[in-house]
């Protein structure tokens, strides 16, 4: 079959065409793309990472499911061959690939349009509860992505799948007698970036998913009386990553696995962490158009009105010498809302806090009353915006990450290069990127008192300039750029190719 390209929609020709002796093209299978459909890191993170090996000159392609969303970003789409059928169990879809008219530059993005699945107002859910079909949707755009790959792409690939949503693609290709044939030859590596979200469903999914029954069984699919998409992904793709070096320890233990800690052990050396990076272009006070004034390490005098003005838009008082905590991020029990809730400082500290994100409404509602209890001293937005991440990164003195576990985390990266230093806790990537009493100050004990400690730790140096200013500048010299990591994943794929040469 024959479709139409990304650069010509006119024109028949595939997405990308390899030339003789270069390298696979990368393809990537993600929920999330930014800025076209996020929630929280993985959007972020998947596009990094496309976006580094493009600049890299990789041939890069992202496949991302058609939602809603998308055209918030991309109106003018273009569809991209023939309308193709998928079936899985007792129904058949109708499925079709777009592209943007005028797409920006880096890797080809190529839409996933199923609509019975993705013609919704959310990405995962709305109104707090999860779509009761989750497990077909996702099923469907695993699958339709198998179809899509031989239309679109000429030469060979190497597939890489990002969490759950995208696991059983690596099961399909790997038991389906069709593309089995077709995808014998093609390195599979599964990215963990969340473990703590498996996508756990009912076993009378097993049909409408086009899962084949003898699957469902302790080895394969079957967890704890359900079907679970990221344990069938782990125990058929070639390579597994996690997303930071400590985090991949941290899996491999009870008390940190999410109960397929024996999966990650039986994976052995086929399961590795690299750290995330971050797009230091974008986050870099120095150039930053979204911030009131632009500073650099060399010269951090313009924070002072970056915060000023953090404090206005917050209604805070203007106080330049009073210490100012950010948090940004979902209001969720994983980023340690509940420490900061039970803190004692965060009650009776002459500080500000500054709160910005959605989530749980638990946490929402908590955090809206903390601040009508301390209006001095405590501003929350749930309203989140990029602009205001930017912002909050650029007015705070120190940045808040109590996380409860952290497969790797962007924030506190962003906020090391703005010169907030974070008050973490000692776990995954947090561990990995923040230095203690160096670049920011850790604390190990997921408890109140434990996080009260750090936060103490952190006022004790900034009450002395001399003690602070050199951990601000040490902060934003860190280089977490995606440089490294992509290497890094280069030798999965590598490693990936490998092992399915081995198989014959």
């Amino acid at each position: 079959m024959h479709s139409s390209s990304l650069s010509s929609p006119s024109r028949e020709a595939p997405v990308v065409r390899a030339s003789a002796g270069v390298s696979p093209t990368i393809v990537h299978l993600s929920a999330e793309y930014s800025p076209y459909a996020r929630t929280g890191g993985l959007a972020e993170a998947v596009r990094g990472l496309a976006n580094y090996q493009v600049q890299a000159g990789a041939n890069v392609v992202v496949f991302v499911p058609l939602y809603r969303t998308v055209r918030d970003h991309a109106p003018d789409l273009a569809p991209l061959g023939r309308p193709v059928s998928i079936s899985l169990g007792f129904r058949a879809e109708e499925v079709r690939f777009f592209r943007e008219v005028q797409p920006p530059p880096g890797p080809k993005i190529v839409f996933v349009d199923v609509p019975s699945a993705f013609r919704r107002g959310g990405i995962y859910g709305e109104g707090g509860r999860d779509y009761a079909d989750n497990a077909r949707r996702f099923a469907l755009f695993s699958r339709a992505v198998l179809e899509g790959i031989p239309r679109l792409i000429a030469g060979p690939v190497v597939i890489h799948a990002h969490d759950w949503h995208a696991s059983l693609a690596l099961m399909y290709l790997r038991t389906y007698d069709d593309l089995r044939a077709r995808y014998a030859g093609t390195p599979t590596v599964l990215s963990v970036h969340n473990a703590g979200y498996q996508g756990h469903f009912p076993a009378s999914q097993l049909n409408e998913c086009g899962i084949p029954p003898e699957l469902y069984n302790f080895r394969q699919l079957e967890w704890y009386d359900r079907i679970n998409f990221l344990k069938g992904g782990l125990t058929f793709a070639d390579v597994v990553v996690t997303v930071s070096p400590t985090h991949a320890q941290e899996l491999r233990t009870p008390g940190g696995g999410f109960g397929l800690q024996d999966v990650f052990q039986w994976l052995g050396n086929r399961f590795t962490g690299i750290t995330n990076g971050i797009d230091q272009a974008i986050w870099n006070p120095a150039t930053d158009d979204q911030i009131t004034a632009n500073y650099s390490r060399e010269s951090t005098v313009n924070k002072a009105r970056c915060k000023a003005a953090l404090q206005r838009s917050f209604g805070l008082p203007q106080r330049r010498r009073t210490p100012l905590f950010g948090l940004t991020g979902r209001m969720v029990a994983q980023k340690g809302l509940d420490l900061i809730l039970n803190s004692h400082l965060v009650w009776t500290l002459d500080a500000q806090f500054v709160f910005l994100g959605a989530g749980d409404a638990t946490y929402e509602r908590a955090l809206t009353q903390l601040a009508a209890a301390r209006p001095r001293h405590v501003g929350v937005q749930l309203d989140f915006t990029d602009r205001l991440e930017h912002r909050l990164m650029a007015g705070a003195d120190i940045f808040l990450m109590p996380s409860q576990y952290e497969p790797c985390g962007l924030t506190q990266m962003r906020a090391q290069r703005y010169g907030a230093l974070p008050v973490g806790r000692r776990v995954g990537g947090i561990a990995d990127t923040v230095e203690d009493d160096v670049t920011g100050f850790l604390f190990d004990e997921f408890k109140p008192g434990a996080l009260d400690w750090g936060m103490s730790r952190a006022l004790a140096r900034f009450a002395n300039p001399d003690d602070w200013e050199p951990r601000v500048f040490q902060a934003m010299s860190r280089d977490f750029g995606w440089e490294r990591s992509a290497e890094r994943y280069t030798a999965a794929y590598r490693q990936a190719a490998e092992i399915v040469r081995s198989r014959g």
